[in-house]
């Protein structure tokens, strides 16, 4: 039996960087209540919350584990409710998933964007620039975000320091007029550890509205139809550009679903937004769209 585990804290349990943490309440609830999102992409397995009290029942029949992303938080309740260790990944695969997951490692794909240790450092920028978003390297889901106008507050002030002191810098992106986002999906998770994966590893494209930087929902569009609506800007370029990094820097290091989100200007401008080195809702409604279709 496969087992699916559907953790959608995950990237709060990255930023927390312990495995004694738990979740928020919400995050918990939204996990024990939509884990079938995982049976979408695993249709064969039995996908459930790693907080299910049914869990340590299934962990006694299963030969093959899934997460919707790896971290010490999951492994931890995982080995709590009776799962092999050898049915889940090391603490040095847990070390390069967060160390990947740190939003430096995509700066080489974002030569706007600037890693910032101090409180001058944003000041010089925004005499460059009046409009910045600043954002913790481990986060998602709309957290750890700040939009700066002209000026740092006070509040603004206290929360980069307590960042740096915490996660080692801020990342400092230029505001932009976006007016879609839009995803590359990737999924190389069964390559043995000393090859790379073949350039087949695109599972596809993704369309979706996001809020302040939280994730709305996904257009059901098929990848022509994304292709086509967006042939008009730099999609294909970034797309190239961002394989060829995939190749010689993530690859090599990582096996594994792995989604690359990108914003879309009005110019026709695409700029990379952050990396996920775990499943993504975008990957859901591919799935979904192939099995329709």
């Amino acid at each position: 039996m496969q087992l699916c585990i559907f953790n959608p804290e995950h990237d709060l349990c990255l930023a927390k960087g312990r495995a004694h943490y738990v979740p928020p309440r919400s995050a918990v609830e939204f996990a024990l209540r939509d884990a079938a999102l995982m049976q979408v992409l695993y249709p064969e397995a039995v996908c459930m919350s790693v907080y299910d009290p049914r869990l340590s029942g299934v962990l006694q029949q299963c030969c093959n584990i899934q997460a919707w992303g790896w971290d010490a938080v999951v492994k931890h309740e995982l080995l709590k409710r009776g799962a092999p260790d050898a049915l889940l990944p090391s603490e040095d695969k847990l070390a390069t998933i967060r160390r990947l997951q740190h939003r430096t490692t995509v700066l080489p794909l974002q030569p706007d964007c600037h890693a910032i240790t101090t409180v001058e450092e944003m000041e010089l920028l925004l005499r460059q620039r009046e409009h910045w978003v600043m954002k913790a390297p481990w986060s998602g889901a709309g957290r750890g975000l700040r939009w700066v106008h002209g000026a740092l507050t006070a509040i603004d002030h206290d929360w980069l320091l307590k960042t740096v002191a915490t996660q080692q810098c801020v990342i400092a992106e230029p505001r932009r007029e976006v007016v879609a986002d839009v995803a590359l999906e990737y999924m190389a998770c069964c390559y043995p550890a000393d090859t790379l994966p073949p350039h087949d590893s695109f599972m596809g494209y993704s369309y979706f509205h996001t809020g302040s930087g939280v994730y709305k929902e996904n257009v059901m569009w098929s990848d022509d139809e994304i292709v086509a609506h967006f042939s008009h800007t730099d999609l294909q370029r970034v797309k190239v550009r961002v394989e060829e990094w995939l190749a010689t820097e993530v690859w090599p290091r990582y096996h594994g679903p792995l989604g690359v989100d990108l914003m879309v200007c009005g110019d026709g401008s695409v700029h990379v937004a952050e990396i996920n080195f775990r499943h993504t809702m975008g990957m859901v409604a591919h799935e979904k769209l192939r099995v329709m279709s």
